[in-house]
């Protein structure tokens, strides 16, 4: 086989019969001793597709999953993808009430559930309009070793396979729509451009621990099916987990830096063997310079890659090559890199007009791997991805003259906490109705474990006190745990301006002291 025949193919449908073929014995997927080979894969995907023939599945719909993560979910997934269906997978986290959203936003008429996510599925499931399905997922792999391989019409590469759900401003998450060329469409680029990282060998593994429902973990099985390599899958990040699996034969894997951090100072990262690990990426959140160095100290051996990206763009759109990556630490890892092969970066000013090179503006992309939009909100698409396909970031940041691109601050207000997307306007949405708290402002503050943890600035009604605990176990009932303050703190008057919206950036502001960026 010629290096690089694999990429010749543009759709998973063709990736997998391809290894099919190519591979048959070797391992796609290997959750706690399970090990399916990619020419089980192949059939196992063709007769989940019956199933979903058989439940009136049809091209364009929605197929929703709600669990951790799970082999049995990544073969759906690549199922609906092969046969044009969308997967929705849910992040198990989220409070009843946000998976009902997304199930209602989707219509989806299916929901497969991880077991310990069963009772919530059906509960969940009863209360949207829709009244999906509720099917456990070895349930479903059981029933579709009944069916014979389905024959089925394959999508086009630009008919959505994937819809991943983002936090908004306004409180709702946004489904964001990508399509097999969307998440297949940097490789060709990067494979000419002769990045290492974009070959892969017969018995690399990749490790599997972030969240499915996240880009960061669907995404890196995306890479892959892609490459015909092992997805090692754990059904959740811990640190003794990430450090058996290196030891065990992972050679990739993605991490969040508080991830990261909890890895390379658990006690047993002294004694571990990080041979067999070739390139770890990191991202989804700003690294502390002092922590990628002692990570770097910590893995002499692997070569380190900051990724770049976000839903909206199928993940990495600009890479800082292990080259940039030193043991005692340089200017360029505090940056995210350069722009990916196949994509263009630029920073924009307020007229949507590239500001000169040092100068502070608005991240946009321009790439194949951008959404077409989010699933039934015109409006909200054209505002993020303009006429001429340019998606803005709501990055605040700086290109140097060498084309590397530093993120200083968030023109949203997104807090990043441990790699999980939080939006001010969600919290405040649910802690509002307190009946001690008249106003309410969420910001973000520094956090040695999560990089940022979300803080409430709370008023009190007159004649009312607020008691911290009692606010905090208020949001987490309306919201998921990880979204809640952890801290809140009582002030006398919200600061504002002349129109009278509230001044994030003051409250802020006494907790960044002497920190390098906006962002930790």
């Amino acid at each position: 086989m010629a290096q690089n025949a694999y990429h010749a193919f543009q759709t998973f449908d063709e990736i997998l019969h391809f290894w099919a073929r190519e591979r048959p014995e070797s391992p796609a997927f290997d959750q706690d001793g399970r090990i399916t080979s990619y020419a089980e894969a192949d059939r196992l995907t063709r007769q989940l597709i019956a199933l979903f023939q058989a439940r009136g599945i049809a091209h364009g719909d929605r197929v929703a999953w709600l669990g951790k993560n799970r082999d049995t979910y990544f073969l759906l997934y690549i199922a609906a993808a092969r046969m044009g269906a969308v997967m929705v997978p849910i992040g198990w986290r989220l409070a009843p009430r946000e998976i009902a959203y997304i199930l209602g936003d989707t219509g989806a008429k299916l929901i497969f559930a991880d077991a310990e996510f069963a009772d919530t599925a059906h509960k969940v499931a009863a209360e949207v309009p829709a009244n999906p399905e509720v099917i456990e997922a070895e349930a479903a792999r059981t029933a579709a070793a009944g069916f014979e391989p389905a024959t089925y019409a394959p999508p086009s590469e630009d008919e959505p396979v994937l819809q991943l759900y983002t936090s908004g401003t306004t409180g709702n998450p946004k489904g964001a729509m990508l399509s097999n060329a969307n998440l297949l469409g940097l490789r060709n680029p990067g494979v000419a451009a002769g990045a290492d990282w974009h070959f892969y060998e017969p018995g690399d593994c990749m490790l599997v621990a972030m969240p499915c429902a996240h880009i960061g973990g669907t995404g890196l099985v995306n890479i892959a099916i892609a490459a015909g390599v092992r997805s090692l899958v754990q059904a959740e990040f811990s640190p003794v987990g990430v450090l058996e699996a290196i030891e065990a034969g992972a050679t990739h894997m993605f991490i969040v830096p508080a991830a990261l951090q909890m890895v390379v100072q658990h006690p047993r990262a002294a004694t571990t063997d990080f041979g067999n690990l070739k390139y770890l990426m990191y991202g989804a959140a700003p690294m502390p310079l002092e922590l990628l160095k002692e990570a770097v100290r910590t893995m002499p051996t692997t070569k380190f890659l900051q990724a770049y990206g976000m839903t909206e763009t199928s993940g990495t759109i600009s890479v800082l090559p292990p080259e940039d990556h030193s043991l005692e630490g340089n200017q360029r890892m505090r940056s995210a890199g350069k722009a990916s092969p196949g994509v263009e970066i630029e920073v924009r000013g307020l007229d949507n007009v590239e500001v000169p090179r040092g100068d502070i503006g608005e991240v946009c992309i321009r790439s194949p791997s951008n959404t077409a939009g989010y699933w039934r909100l015109p409006e909200a698409t054209a505002k993020t991805i303009d006429p001429d396909g340019w998606l803005h970031t709501g990055d605040a940041g700086i290109m140097d003259a060498d084309g590397y691109v530093y993120i200083q601050d968030r023109i949203k207000d997104m807090i990043i906490s441990g790699g999980e997307n939080v939006y001010p306007a969600e919290v405040e949405s649910a802690i509002y109705g307190h009946p001690a708290i008249a106003e309410v402002a969420v910001i973000g503050v520094p956090s040695a474990k999560w990089g940022e943890e979300v803080k409430a600035c709370v008023v009190a009604k007159p004649g009312h006190e607020i008691d911290e605990a009692d606010v905090i176990a208020w949001a987490r009932a309306r919201i998921a745990a990880f979204k809640a303050p952890k801290s809140v703190d009582v002030i006398p008057l919200m600061p504002r301006n002349a129109s009278g919206k509230i001044l994030r950036r003051e409250l802020r502001a006494p907790y960044w002291e002497g920190q390098e960026r906006q962002v930790s």
